[in-house]
C-alpha cells in the first residue's frame, strides 16, 4: 500500500490558520485588501512541493480529489445548514441580564452539535443583539462565538468541519459523541463559568447608577419549527445504513456515497 503524501501540508495548514487569526489584527488593511491572494499563496505552497516531488499529474489529481470528495461536500453541508437555519426565526425581546445571556449561550452550545455551529449561531444571535443597549457588550458575542460557534459542535460531524471530513472518510457518526463528550462538557462548563463571572462583574458596574424604568419587552416567538426536521434527518439515515457494521470502512464509504447523492438531490446535509 502506497504511503500517503503529507509533505508540508501541516505547516501550510498552521500558516493559513495563523494568517486568519493574526492578519486582521497585525496588518488589517493589507489583509482585507488581499486576503484572497494570501490564501492562494498558501495553497500554492502546498501544491508546488507535491508537483515537484511527484509530478504535475499527481498534484492535479490530488487537488481534484480533495475538491470533489471533501471541499464540495463540506460546502454543501454549510449551504444546507445555512438555508435551513435561516428559516428559523426568534422574534421578541428579552431583558439583558447575565443569567439570560448564560441561558442563550448555553442553549446554543447544546444544540450546536445537532443543528451545526452555523445553525446555532444564526438561530440565537438575534436574542443576543438585545445586549447592544449595554455599555459593555462585546464580550457576549465573543463568548457566544467560542461556545456556540466552536466548542458546542464537537460531538457530531454536523457541528465541526474536521469531524465532517472524518465522517466522509469512514469515521462513525457517533464516534465524537462517544469519545469526546467528557472533554467537551468540561471545557464548555469552564468557559460558561468564566463568561458568567465576567458578565456579572460588568453588569454590576453598569447598574451602579439609579435604574431607569424599561418598557416590558415583547414576548418571544419562535417561527419555522418545521425547519428543525431536516437538520438531523440525513445523519440519522447515514448512521442507520452503517449500523450493521460501523467499523467497516467500505460500508462507511458506500453510505457516504448515498448521502452525497441525497445531498445533491435534496440539498440537505
Amino acid at each position: 500500500m502506497a504511503r500517503r503524501w503529507r509533505g508540508p501540508g501541516h505547516c501550510t495548514f498552521v500558516g493559513i490558520l495563523a494568517s486568519i487569526a493574526l492578519g486582521p489584527l497585525l496588518f488589517p488593511k493589507i489583509w482585507h485588501a488581499h486576503y484572497g491572494k494570501i490564501a492562494l499563496a498558501w495553497a500554492l505552497l502546498t501544491i508546488a512541493p507535491l508537483a515537484i516531488a511527484r509530478g504535475a499529474p499527481a498534484a492535479l489529481s490530488t487537488v481534484l480529489y480533495v475538491m470533489l470528495s471533501d471541499y464540495v461536500s463540506f460546502i454543501l453541508l454549510l449551504f444546507a445548514l445555512y438555508t435551513v437555519a435561516r428559516g428559523i426565526l426568534i422574534t421578541g425581546g428579552i431583558r439583558t441580564t447575565p443569567w439570560t445571556n448564560l441561558g442563550i449561550i448555553g442553549l446554543g452550545t447544546i444544540i450546536a452539535s445537532v443543528v451545526g455551529t452555523t445553525g446555532a449561531s444564526l438561530i440565537l444571535i438575534r436574542p443576543l443583539i438585545a445586549n447592544e443597549k449595554r455599555r459593555h457588550n462585546v464580550h457576549v458575542i465573543i463568548f457566544f462565538i467560542i461556545l456556540a460557534g466552536n466548542i458546542g459542535g464537537a460531538l457530531t460531524p454536523l457541528g465541526d468541519p474536521p469531524l465532517f471530513v472524518g465522517f466522509l472518510h469512514g469515521v462513525d457518526l457517533l464516534w465524537p459523541a462517544q469519545n469526546l463528550w467528557l472533554q467537551t462538557t468540561i471545557v464548555a462548563v469552564l468557559v460558561l463559568a468564566i463568561f458568567l463571572l465576567v458578565d456579572l462583574w460588568l453588569f454590576r458596574s453598569e447598574t451602579t447608577s439609579p435604574a431607569q424604568p424599561q418598557p416590558l419587552p415583547e414576548p418571544l416567538k419562535l417561527r419555522g419549527l418545521i425547519n428543525f426536521v431536516p437538520l438531523p434527518q440525513s445523519s440519522l439515515q447515514s448512521w442507520a445504513r452503517r449500523n450493521g457494521n460501523p467499523a467497516s470502512p467500505s460500508t462507511s464509504v458506500r453510505s457516504m456515497s448515498n448521502c452525497r447523492t441525497c445531498c445533491a438531490t435534496a440539498h440537505l446535509p
